[in-house]
């Protein structure tokens, strides 16, 4: 028996990797959920590209197409309306010289709109699903590390009052350790992003850090020794350091046969693993809340507020289907 969904989905081009999730909007008495149906990430690397060189080569623009191309087919499959799917693109999108060709390329050829967005919009997006994730009278620092830029946002009072992007992320920094580069420029950029995070924090009295990213997934994940360890997705920064030690004293095929990380990752945990850390560091926290979610959640909750008068009416078709009141925000659900 076919049960209809409706479904939304949200691809994140980023400069390590592209995310694409699908989830279907569900609705229940007054509630409404988002069920995640099936979600597709490839370690497309664009930041390698663009980093190095300031463009996306025709290699990897030619991958890149034909990535985007069984994206576009996966939502067809599963009946993603054409207006009910966002594509936002980052650091190295952004960065490349040849990005606005590229995504010109992309609208010729595949006919998807691919949207370039800058720090602040990022940080916007991601603000939809962090803000229903704090505490009433305690005060946050959100740190984002991507593969080319990391994202600050305090929180205080369950409000955002404070925010700025760095052009430092685990892919770039990396490579400039690689390319033995002169240190003063990267230290002039660590200095800022220093001065920035101890200012903010002392003055909204930061007392907890929340951190978004593949990168402290993995080593949030990694920080568990039990199942159900850390109930409040919480790890401390001691055991963050401890485990970044580790891998460091690790060769890259010790990190994927050993600690199985996967070489995407393996390469980049530990560059983006000493944001996070400093930026505890320069706040003076000891603990992180890791939730697991990014760009792409909060994608999809724009979708879901955007488009909510549509599936309003769509359930009100339904019989015994009561017409909510609120616009409520839906919970994301495995």
């Amino acid at each position: 028996m076919e049960y209809p969904l409706l479904k939304l989905a949200a691809i994140d081009i980023g400069s390590n990797a592209v995310r694409c999730q699908i989830s279907a909007v569900l609705h229940y008495g007054d509630r409404y959920r988002l069920k995640r149906v099936e979600y597709v990430r490839y370690p497309l690397r664009l930041g390698e590209d663009v980093f190095a060189t300031g463009q996306i080569s025709e290699k990897k623009q030619a991958k890149f197409i034909k990535f985007l191309h069984a994206l576009k087919l996966l939502m067809e499959v599963h009946d993603v309306a054409p207006n009910h799917f966002l594509i936002c693109a980052t650091s190295a999108m952004r960065t490349a010289q040849n990005g606005p060709a590229v995504a010109a390329r992309i609208q010729q050829e595949l006919g998807l709109t691919v949207q370039v967005i800058d720090g602040q919009d990022e940080a916007a997006y991601i603000n939809r699903v962090i803000e229903n994730l704090l505490e009433d009278k305690k005060h946050y620092l959100h740190i984002d590390v991507g593969g080319g830029s990391t994202e600050f946002n305090i929180y205080h009072n369950r409000r955002k009052v404070a925010s700025q992007s760095f052009e430092v992320g685990s892919i770039r920094r990396m490579q400039q350790e690689e390319a033995g580069m002169s240190t003063e420029a990267m230290r002039e950029t660590w200095q800022r992003m220093e001065e920035w995070v101890s200012e903010n924090a002392r003055r909204y009295h930061v007392s907890r850090a929340i951190g978004t990213g593949g990168n402290i997934n993995k080593l949030y994940s990694m920080a568990q020794t039990a199942p159900d360890k850390a109930a409040d997705k919480a790890v401390t920064r001691k055991r963050i350091a401890t485990i970044l030690d580790q891998l460091t004293g690790m060769t890259m095929e010790q990190r994927v046969n050993v600690a199985l990380l996967n070489p995407d990752r393996a390469d980049v945990i530990v560059p983006a693993g000493h944001i996070y850390l400093s930026a505890m560091e320069w706040a003076n926290v000891h603990q992180m809340l890791v939730p697991d979610v990014g760009l792409k959640d909060g994608m999809l909750q724009a979708l879901f507020e955007d488009h909510f008068d549509e599936f309003r009416a769509a359930d009100d078709h339904k019989p015994g289907c009561p017409k909510p009141t609120v616009q409520s925000r839906p919970t994301e659900v495995e």
